[in-house]
């Protein structure tokens, strides 16, 4: 190989350009003001995670009295969770049947719920005790959850083990790839997982500050730094680009598939439109964006 194609190279396989925010695009999105309509008296707490199923209904994962809570698009309360066995709340999806899942981070646990709240697995160790970097079936601070269209799932785990682990649509360990630390393949918390239709594997590499793709049998394929610090992914088939919740800039960031920055929206503050530690991010059929804030407690829509 020559050294133009070594360049060439190089240059897809780490996007590495400074990004000058100041004159990046803007996304065309609105926040609607009091989306989510709570009934009298209720409150988020720390809102970690939110997921838009295939209805586009959205769920609500809180630190809060009520931690699974469902909303419809224009924002109406459908149902909160009486019994939920979580320690603190983190990531949340919605799986291909409908199915809800969620992240304990504290309990080192991934569970699947029915739509209406009833248990149907658990990922942890008994006690729900942390499990080490070989475990298959347990977790240490886990953060995240993906699904391919046939159901089978990756974790991303998390904050101490700092791997992503890959499932059977029926549990069954597959593989697990990652350790700590900052070179290629490494994670220095990896915070979330997204998928595309191609099944390339985007993980949110937060404290590296950058996100790393993969294929499903875990080999790199590229990574993309100066994009900001990824907290939240979330996969828009319609748009075939990944949107990121940057929580340490408050913003929220639209990619392309080879790591490009397409456009930009809001920035720190407490009024709504503004971001305070955006955590995790969804986005519907229509390619309106929710945000879940854990300093602002509550979920935001943007609409285009």
């Amino acid at each position: 190989m020559n050294l133009r194609s070594c360049l060439l190279l190089l240059a897809a396989f780490a996007q590495a350009f400074a990004v000058d925010w100041s004159t990046a695009p803007k996304l065309p999105h609105k926040v609607v003001p009091g989306w989510a309509q709570l009934p009298a008296g209720w409150n988020f707490g720390e809102t970690s995670g939110v997921s838009v199923d295939g209805r586009d209904h959205v769920w609500v994962f809180n630190r809060g009295k009520h931690p699974v809570m469902e909303f419809g698009k224009s924002g109406q309360f459908i149902q909160a969770w009486e019994d939920v066995p979580v320690m603190s709340a983190h990531g949340i999806k919605a799986d291909p049947e409908g199915n809800i899942w969620t992240v304990d981070v504290a309990g080192n646990a991934v569970l699947k719920f029915t739509p209406a709240g009833r248990l149907l697995m658990v990922i942890a160790n008994a006690g729900r005790g942390p499990g080490d970097d070989n475990s298959p079936y347990a977790f240490n601070r886990p953060t995240g959850i993906a699904f391919q269209s046939n159901g089978d799932f990756l974790v991303s785990d998390g904050y101490v083990n700092s791997r992503v682990v890959s499932y059977t649509r029926e549990g069954v360990f597959l593989r697990k790839w990652g350790s700590k630390g900052t070179g290629d393949g490494q994670f220095d918390i990896a915070h979330d997982v997204a998928l595309d239709k191609q099944g390339r594997v985007y993980v949110a590499d937060r404290t590296n500050n950058r996100i790393q793709v993969f294929d499903l049998n875990g080999k790199l394929l590229a990574k993309w730094t100066s994009i900001g610090q990824p907290w939240g992914l979330a996969y828009a088939a319609k748009e075939d680009a990944l949107y990121m919740a940057d929580g340490e800039n408050n913003r929220l960031v639209k990619l392309s598939l080879d790591g490009q920055v397409l456009g930009v929206l809001s920035s720190f503050g407490k009024t709504p439109g503004k971001l305070d530690f955006a955590h995790h991010i969804a986005v519907d059929s229509d390619g309106s964006l929710y945000v879940a804030e854990i300093k602002n407690w509550r979920v935001q829509k943007f609409a285009k």
